[in-house]
């Protein structure tokens, strides 16, 4: 019943998504610069709670743009109406719906859905990581020097040492590829397919990570806070990797290399 949930409210998103997609629209901006709602984030996170209401009425839910709807049950659903919204405002398909399931602290579900490239990534607990109902794993790449990395920066720079463009020039400077897609949840999902090996970033909110960060780890990868501890998607910091280059990439996210 939950599966069947996440898939229809993932799908009802995304028709918002289609339908809005490089027509005009209203958009707004939330605090600090560029950081964009659009008139379509509003109607796919509508299309999204009418489905899991309807199913379970009684479940909490967070969203990016309401915020919680709190209730008494252990579930709770993590809602990006849009990820990646200024990518989809300048009509660039690099953007996606995003939705995870958590009980009692722990995610149990993950769909992430880019109805423009037709990628449906979906993780369930136990059960793997999949795109498109094919099986996906993460690379098995062994060195940073050899890797591909994606990072995103945050709408309002955080004043301490090794930040954001600090981590970003000591990896290409040392011909480290390392790309920037404007999408923390393709980022994450990207990693569990393989084709990125690692990523980090220095500020996320809940909603940007949750669905993704089961994907990783139900691809077989690793994805932890600054420090190295287990990750949590209420705190800020990620590094997510296929495991293999997990430390080293810690270490120049740290400042360490």
């Amino acid at each position: 019943m939950f599966k069947s949930t996440i898939l229809n409210a993932a799908q009802a998103g995304a028709v918002q998504l289609q339908h809005f997609f490089d027509k005009k629209y209203t958009i707004t901006n939330k605090e600090g610069i560029n950081n964009l709602v659009t008139e379509a984030d509003h109607a796919a996170e509508k299309a999204i709670i009418e489905v899991i209401r309807n199913d379970h009425p009684d479940h909490f839910i967070l969203s990016e743009e309401t915020g919680e709807l709190k209730t008494d049950s252990e579930f709770k659903w993590i809602i990006d109406p849009i990820d990646g919204t200024v990518n989809f405002a300048n009509g660039i398909p690099l953007c996606c719906v995003s939705i995870a399931l958590e009980k009692n602290g722990q995610m149990i579900l993950g769909a992430v859905y880019n109805p423009f490239m037709n990628e449906l990534f979906f993780a369930q607990r136990g059960m793997g990581a999949h795109l498109n109902d094919k099986r996906i794993h993460v690379s098995e790449k062994t060195t940073v020097i050899k890797s591909c990395l994606v990072t995103g920066f945050p709408y309002t720079y955080v004043d301490s040492p090794n930040g954001p463009i600090q981590v970003f020039e000591k990896l290409v400077k040392q011909g480290i590829p390392v790309r920037r897609l404007g999408s923390a949840a393709i980022d994450l999902c990207w990693v569990a397919a393989g084709r990125f090996d690692g990523f980090y970033e220095h500020h996320l909110q809940a909603w940007d990570s949750a669905a993704g960060f089961l994907l990783v780890e139900e691809a077989g990868g690793k994805i932890t806070d600054f420090e190295g501890n287990y990750y949590s998607p209420y705190q800020p910091h990620l590094v997510a990797t296929n495991g293999k280059i997990h430390d080293e990439l810690l270490a120049y996210v740290r400042g360490e290399k």
